[in-house]
């Protein structure tokens, strides 16, 4: 997976491209098809403003977040992506099951009609 980093009007140090790096890569188990990461950090007066976009296969994660620090922006939009990309494996994976295959703890979760009412 490539990532790019963009720094405007600010610098990206090497502690913070290694934090972002490992934090994009744990994402790698929810979402195989990741074809690219652009991750954008720019300072604005005293505020930081991060930008994170993932191209997925038919999809895009866009993510801005802002904070005084510039770890902290990061690591807020890190979260938010991670959030989106779990949502959006959920999604896949509740598709391909199907409406039949709806189960808690591995039992069958629809109601069965066929049983007698006990009273």
């Amino acid at each position: 997976m490539q990532i790019q980093f963009t720094a405007r009007h600010c610098e990206i140090g090497p502690e913070l491209r290694a934090f972002v790096q490992t934090r994009i890569e744990r994402l790698e188990k929810f979402a195989s098809d990741i074809h690219g990461v652009h991750v954008v950090l720019t300072q604005e007066r005293h505020r930081h403003l991060a930008e994170i976009t993932m191209r997925l296969n038919h999809h895009d994660v866009v993510v801005k977040e802002e904070h005084d620090d510039p770890r902290a922006a990061l690591e807020l939009a890190a979260d938010r992506v991670e959030q989106h990309v779990r949502r959006f494996k959920e999604k896949r994976v509740e598709h391909r099951r199907g409406e039949g295959a709806k189960t808690v703890n591995g039992v069958d979760a629809t109601p069965d009609d066929d049983a007698p009412d006990e009273d």
